[in-house]
């Protein structure tokens, strides 16, 4: 048994440490191009309709919504927001914060109950059908920009042939405690590792709906609103068929912030299992394959067989071996990305590494989720099926 365990090890630190090499050269290419869009001249400012669906008010909504009010940008654009009732906490709190910013034009809409299963997608529906502009830029309520968001974000459509781009993001904490800051880590570096690694492989097939920049018949082109609605990871979908049917699609060198909430631990975990558990009906093999990707669990599995054996020095080189793994993975994409990194951000990260691991291996237990007090199933195909 523990000769099965000692294989297991090597070959998962192996192919760890191939992964992290692979992180660290895509993480660094990303870096590259962020720092030079940086240098460039924003001088590309067409009319941009900004798209916020909302649906209640969560913590740190406030300073999230106002950043969106803040922007430094040299064309026109306006504000929509979309929520299902006039009475909506998160559709009042948008009011009061455009009355102290009258120079921004700011529009207020409601929607109702949702008719798809996906609700987000029917308040864009509903958003980008009263937009004034073609030019769109979709943001998640969560989402936490700089000033120069909008501006840097509509680049990415300057050139021809580009239909479709989208943000990595740095997770935000404005609570203290260690599993919200464990979720913001997965956001920033193991998120990102994996769409890095992806896009420098095989390009950019998928979309993350953080944020999106892109036009008006982009949606139309993917299969429409009822469509997409049908399905809980929409961004992917709607990337996916994008650059399935030859439309450029790519990531964006600007990175914005998405700020982290729970109301509890519980209730964090569950939000990370159900976009693991979309992530696997996404991409099946791909999803697997990320089993393969991570070092503390092999590390540990190593340690504890050697361990038993007697073989001490070994233990430690697996343990050792996966620690500086992640180390140097969550330091690198911190830096390509332009997060303010702390050491314990860093120190941390292996820990996060083992949660995410056991979060991984959890996808593929039944894929049930609720969603805005909704229950749901993930179905096979990534489609939705509501629960009653």
């Amino acid at each position: 048994m523990n000769s099965v365990a000692f294989d297991i090890a090597v070959v998962g630190i192996a192919t760890s440490t191939t992964y992290c090499a692979l992180v660290v050269r895509a993480a660094l290419r990303f870096n590259r191009r962020r720092t030079g869009a940086e240098a460039t001249p924003a001088d590309f400012a067409p009319p941009v309709s900004m798209l916020k669906p909302l649906h209640g008010a969560e913590p740190g909504l406030a300073s999230n919504l106002e950043s969106f009010f803040l922007q430094h940008y040299a064309g026109e654009y306006e504000i929509l927001f979309c929520a299902r009732h006039e009475d909506d906490a998160g559709l009042a709190l948008a009011r009061s914060i455009a009355a102290r910013h009258p120079s921004v034009n700011a529009h207020f809409l409601t929607c109702g109950e949702p008719q798809f299963p996906n609700p987000k997608m029917y308040s864009l529906a509903a958003l980008t059908a009263a937009a004034t502009h073609d030019l769109l830029v979709t943001s998640d309520a969560d989402a936490r920009v700089a000033p120069d968001y909008l501006a840097r974000c509509v680049q990415e459509l300057a050139h021809p042939g580009a239909d479709l781009a989208s943000c990595l993001y740095i997770g935000i904490v404005d609570e203290p405690g260690l599993p919200l800051r464990l979720d913001a880590l997965g956001k920033s570096v193991e998120m990102s590792s994996g769409v890095l690694v992806a896009d420098m492989l095989s390009g950019t097939d998928f979309a993350l709906g953080v944020t999106m920049i892109l036009r008006k018949q982009a949606f139309a082109e993917a299969g429409g609103f009822a469509d997409l609605g049908n399905f809980w990871a929409e961004d992917f979908v709607l990337g996916n068929r994008l650059a399935s049917s030859g439309k450029g699609v790519a990531v964006a060198s600007h990175v914005i912030g998405l700020v982290v909430t729970a109301d509890s631990v519980a209730h964090s975990l569950r939000n990370q299992l159900r976009w693991a558990q979309s992530t696997r009906r996404s991409r099946p093999w791909g999803h697997f394959g990320t089993g393969l990707t991570f070092a503390m669990p092999f590390g540990v599995l190593g340690f504890f067989a050697e361990v038993l054996r007697g073989h001490w020095a070994l233990a430690s080189f697996f343990l050792v071996a996966a620690i500086v793994n992640r180390l140097v993975q969550a330091s690198v994409v911190l830096h390509a990305l332009g997060a303010k990194r702390t050491a314990k951000d860093v120190l941390i990260y292996p820990l996060r590494d083992l949660l995410g691991s056991l979060i991984w291996l959890a996808s593929y237990l039944p894929a049930d989720t609720r969603y805005h007090g909704t229950a749901f199933r993930i179905m096979p195909d990534g489609r939705l099926s509501k629960q009653s």
